[in-house]
């Protein structure tokens, strides 16, 4: 049996109409598919807490002890009652959906107000709750998409199904891909077209390991559990040569095909493709990975494939990530034991729960890149202050800059890119090259993040001589 496992995201999601006419009702027959779905887009940061600027949300609230998180989740609720109004003329559908989502709104209410209460006694901690507080807060925003999706669907003769995986009224969680056996048991795909939550209540606790990266491994998991021959990520935009808002929409490239290389490296710089797990659960199957531009449906986007190798070394991609820390410790004394000095730090870097995006390292001086709040980065900062006491220790924002293809001539690569850097006024801090031949990678100061990444784009993409590592614009 041949079918599809594709995941919509959240800013589609929110552009519902486009959905439906551009992926849902496209082909004469809607059925050998199955769709998982974000929430709409802006409500898991409005219930957790804001993923670019860490604005709290319900959650962060919670955590806090802010008594205006009761406040926060009427917000919620009243969002999604709105989203309700504008998706259902007919009043009695819309009843159908409001009451589904008030529901699960009063339930939380109730259950975070418990919880609140038990801990105003000495023997209760609120930290030991806060897990399963933000599992159930997520669950909320995929389960008010995946029903409402349904819902619409039923009412349009399409025989849709809800399949509801957040394990809102199971007293105990199953393993991740039991929980997904158990749903998909007696649903036959030739007959049902399947709507699932993104997010999965389960043992491991998808937030608690994935946080926010939990729907796409709610799909992955799906797509090697049912065995099915591809998986779909519909997003609204395309993967392109470089960010079209840096660059310009019209210099940008989309990105034909390339392999899971390429979606790790852009993983570890915060541009997801799909989460690196996810990711490797694709792989390990075999299973290929179309991502698609929802308002664009006739363009084909990009395949990523397992096997994949270009014929010829180029640059696929210039992306980067803003607002990095460098975190530089140097000390004479560290001359043939920066073994032990890199585990401690780890450690530390660990326990601040920070995103280790690179590392590079001498015979007396180690160089740290994070990616975290500024709280976290202090933190950080202060602890290895502390732990050596006796070395030069300093911390600076950068941005990293990585020039990425499934098969690049690293050596070429490196010297075209800081001579591209260097004539547009860029000085490179550091450079890196991978032997894996994946990716070469600049430093160069936060300030000049968007300065660099137009030179890159412009030397690899743009100019007309090409490049044997580059595309040539004809």
């Amino acid at each position: 049996m041949t079918f599809t496992v594709e995941k919509i995201g959240g800013t589609s999601m929110t552009a519902f109409d486009a959905v439906l006419d551009n992926i849902i009702l496209r082909p004469k027959e809607p059925y050998n598919r199955i769709f998982v779905v974000s929430a709409y887009g802006g409500l898991t940061d409005a219930l957790l807490e804001g993923k670019k600027n860490r604005k709290p949300g319900v959650y962060q609230l919670i955590a806090q002890r802010d008594e205006k998180w009761e406040e926060a989740l009427s917000y919620v609720e009243n969002r999604m009652l709105l989203t309700n109004d504008n998706m259902f003329a007919d009043p009695v559908n819309r009843i159908r959906a409001d009451k589904f989502i008030r529901s699960r709104i009063a339930e939380a209410r109730n259950c975070i107000s418990s919880i609140l209460e038990t801990c105003q006694y000495g023997q209760f901690s609120l930290r030991s709750y806060l897990p399963q507080i933000r599992e159930f807060l997520s669950s909320i925003g995929e389960a008010h998409s995946a029903f409402n999706t349904a819902l619409k669907l039923k009412n349009m003769g399409i025989n849709a199904r809800f399949v509801d995986l957040s394990g809102w009224d199971e007293q105990q969680p199953k393993a991740l891909d039991d929980a997904i056996r158990d749903a998909f048991a007696d649903i036959d795909v030739t007959q049902e077209l399947p709507i699932v939550t993104g997010y999965a209540y389960c043992k491991e606790g998808l937030m608690q390991t994935y946080d926010r990266g939990y729907s796409e491994m709610t799909f992955s998991r799906i797509a090697a559990i049912t065995q099915a021959e591809l998986a779909v990520i519909h997003k609204e935009y395309h993967l392109s040569s470089a960010d079209p808002r840096l660059v310009g929409p019209e210099k940008v490239l989309p990105i034909g095909s390339t392999n899971y290389d390429v979606a790790d490296q852009l993983a570890n710089l915060g541009m997801e493709a799909i989460h690196p797990n996810a990711a490797a659960g694709l792989r390990e199957s075999g299973i290929e990975l179309q991502i698609k531009n929802t308002f664009e449906p006739e363009h084909k986007g990009t395949l990523i494939s397992p096997s994949y190798r270009p014929e010829t070394n180029k640059i696929e991609i210039i992306a980067g990530r803003q607002k990095v820390f460098a975190l530089h410790v140097f000390d004479q004394a560290m001359v043939g034991k920066v073994d032990n000095v890199s585990y401690e730090l780890m450690e530390i870097i660990s326990d601040a729960r920070v995103n280790l995006l690179g590392k590079e390292m001498n015979a007396n001086s180690i160089t740290y890149y994070l990616g975290g709040n500024s709280e976290s980065l202090n933190s950080v900062l202060y602890q290895a202050e502390k732990r050596y006491p006796n070395s030069l220790i300093s911390g600076r924002m950068v941005a990293l800059i990585s020039a990425i293809g499934s098969q690049i001539d690293t050596n070429k690569a490196l010297a075209q890119g800081v001579l591209s850097l260097m004539n547009q006024g860029v000085t490179p801090i550091a450079m890196h090259a991978s032997m894996r031949n994946v990716n070469v990678q600049f430093v160069v100061g936060d300030k000049e993040y968007r300065h660099a990444i137009c030179a890159l784009h412009n030397e690899f993409f743009e100019r007309d001589s090409g490049s044997v590592i580059g595309h040539k614009v004809a």
